[in-house]
This record gives structure tokens, C-alpha cells and sequence, in this order.
């Protein structure tokens, strides 16, 4: 995606990722401030961990990291204005939120479908994983939740999700 200036910035998240949840509403809002169009690519930071010989998030397996992770996006959220609740559950599953996102890249609605995500994960705290948490929030959007489910749930979303965790991989 390219705005009038051919000016396109990738953005690389994974939903389960607090620091992803900040980031991406700031990106979002400066890119429409300034014209920018974003590329969303989201790929699986627990795949990363996996490689790392990792089998949680680095912010559960070590206390002290973790208590400090969950003060900092206290702060960085109320400084960038941003609403923010612990989860009850952490690290959530994004897998079928982001094969959703690599079906639909281009669609005029993934910014806030990836927004609403992040904000029923760190601020409604809604199992993302759930595909009824999903499906509500497309419905809410004015969407076919039931064609865009079916897209996210076919092999090409699959391994375009797969070619994306790879590409980060690559670029760790």
C-alpha cells in the first residue's frame, strides 16, 4: 500500500505483543495524520521464542521483567493516552486475528480491525483467540465476519501467516 506520495511504512506486530498495542495505535494516528499509508504485517513472536528455546513470553518466565513490562505500559499508555487494562491472561493467542490481517492487508478497514483487536486484548480483556471475540468485533465494524472467518481459516492465510513469521525470523 502506497499513499499519494508512494510513501508506504511497514508496521510488524503480533497481537499477543503489549509493546505491539502502543505502537500501533501511535502508528496508525501519525500515518493518518501525515498521509501515510501503513503496511500491516503480523507474524507470531511465540514461533521466535519457540526458535529461542522459549515455551512462554520472556515477561512471564521472568518475574522481575515482567513486573517492570506490565509498570511501563501503564506509563507509556496513560502518557500517549491510550486506554490500557492488564489482561487477566497473558500472552493471548492472535493466530486467527492475524491470518485475518494477511487475507485482508489492503482492506480500507484493517488499521481499526487490528485496533479493535489490540484494544479488546489489553483493555476489554477479551479472549482474543475466541473466534466470537473476532466475529463481534467485524459484525461491529459492518462486515461479513462470516466470508472474512472463512478467508482467515484457508490454507493461503495460513502460509501467508507462516511466510510473514519467517520473514521476521529472518530480520531478528
Amino acid at each position: 500500500m502506497t499513499d499519494r506520495h508512494g510513501t508506504s511504512i511497514g508496521f510488524w506486530f503480533d497481537f499477543a505483543s503489549t509493546y505491539s498495542y502502543p505502537a500501533a495505535v501511535k502508528a496508525g494516528s501519525l500515518a493518518r495524520k501525515e498521509g501515510i499509508s501503513l503496511s500491516w504485517h503480523p507474524f507470531l513472536l511465540g514461533a521466535i521464542f519457540n526458535d529461542q528455546g522459549l515455551n512462554d513470553s520472556p515477561f512471564n518466565i521472568n518475574a522481575q521483567k515482567g513486573r517492570y513490562m506490565w509498570r511501563d505500559m501503564e506509563r507509556i499508555c496513560a502518557n500517549q493516552r491510550i486506554l490500557f487494562q492488564r489482561p487477566s491472561l497473558f500472552p493471548r493467542n492472535g493466530l486467527v486475528a492475524s491470518r485475518i490481517v494477511c487475507s485482508f492487508h489492503n482492506a480500507a478497514w484493517i488499521g481499526e480491525f487490528i485496533h479493535h483487536v489490540f484494544l479488546a486484548n489489553f483493555y476489554y480483556n477479551q479472549d482474543i483467540s475466541d473466534k466470537r471475540t473476532l466475529t463481534n468485533i467485524l459484525s461491529s465494524m459492518g462486515l461479513d465476519d462470516t466470508d472474512i472467518m472463512a478467508r482467515a481459516s484457508s490454507d493461503d492465510a495460513k502460509q501467508a501467516l507462516r511466510d510473514q513469521t519467517n520473514e521476521a525470523k529472518r530480520r531478528v
